[in-house]
């Protein structure tokens, strides 16, 4: 998959063959994000075109609300990485700035889409909206699509148990602790990844060594005590107990993600790991007392043990 972050290094050959594009955050690729790619790759498959992905960095409610961006479902690296595993071309990935909150939706079709992108067919679900106060929508695609050469279709939602997949239902899902729930509106369980980075050792202290990975986030979707498999490590995924928070028992003030893998004693340092959360255990909590803190990871350690072993049956 080409990585394109300005519509000047779109190699000409390919602006040339023309484009399938659809447009959106595609904060943790979920199951209504997936049947947009899929739109687009077919479309892009049989009209011999290339599949393009849009999205910003940062997202355009980080930029809007800068003070308290909401929690991302993925970073920009595991975003990249989800959508090369979905077989698309381009992912155009400009970044919003001021001049880009400024234009228009005609000007944001016109010298993006066509002009910059060549495009020919566009994607978009029954929400989108684009553009300058988010004015533009599908009905504006399709009355500029005739006179512009392009055709439109709209993707509807995908529904479960009655309600929309969306990014903000799978971290409402996951700020409450409900990971089935958000397992199955993703499609798979939720993931966090990154590269294990030297610690202050205090696990491997208190007799539970940890993988540490710093999140690289404004906002941590989740936090608590997790049942997780990692993988990244072997053949087949390991299981462990993870915490994601500050370590308030210590005062700590940085959130970071700590995973306990189970008869596992390997040095990972700088290896690079995905950690699919399972289910959580419990939420963060303070302790007077370090023993207390060692016999709750005891306890945390068993019960991960029972739940990864029955979702494995």
């Amino acid at each position: 998959m080409h990585l394109l972050r300005h519509l000047d290094d779109l190699p000409a050959p390919l602006r040339k063959r023309g484009s399938a594009v659809t447009i959106g955050s595609f904060d943790g690729l979920h199951l209504g994000h997936q049947q947009l790619l899929a739109a687009v790759r077919s479309a892009a498959t049989s009209r011999d075109l290339n599949s393009i992905v849009m999205s910003f960095e940062p997202a355009p409610t980080e930029y809007f609300q800068a003070a308290s961006p909401p929690a991302r479902l993925m970073r920009f690296r595991e975003k990249f990485e989800a959508l090369v595993k979905q077989d698309i071309n381009i992912f155009y990935c400009p970044r919003f700035s001021a001049d880009m909150r400024q234009l228009s939706a005609p000007d944001f079709v016109r010298r993006i889409l066509v002009h910059g992108l060549n495009v020919r067919h566009i994607v978009v679900g029954d929400d989108s909206r684009f553009a300058r106060r988010r004015e533009g929508d599908v009905e504006l695609l399709r009355t500029m699509s005739a006179p512009l050469g392009y055709s439109v279709k709209q993707v509807p939602s995908v529904i479960v148990s009655g309600d929309r997949v969306s990014s903000t239902a799978i971290r409402a899902a996951c700020a409450e602790g409900d990971m089935s729930r958000a397992t199955t509106l993703l499609g798979r369980p939720y993931r966090m990844s990154g590269k294990v980075i030297r610690g202050e050792q205090m696990g491997r202290k208190l007799g539970f060594p940890t993988a540490n990975v710093d999140l690289r986030r404004r906002q941590s979707a989740v936090m608590g005590i997790f049942a997780v498999r990692v993988s990244g490590l072997g053949d087949s995924p390991l299981d462990g107990v993870a915490s994601v928070g500050t370590r308030p028992t210590f005062d700590g003030t940085k959130p970071i993600l700590e995973i306990h893998l189970f008869d596992f004693s390997e040095d990972i340092y700088g290896r690079y790991i995905e950690v699919d959360f399972i289910a959580r255990l419990r939420e963060q909590k303070r302790y007077e007392s370090v023993d207390g803190l060692v016999a709750q990871m005891h306890i945390d350690a068993d019960n991960a043990r029972t739940i990864l072993a029955e979702a494995a049956a």
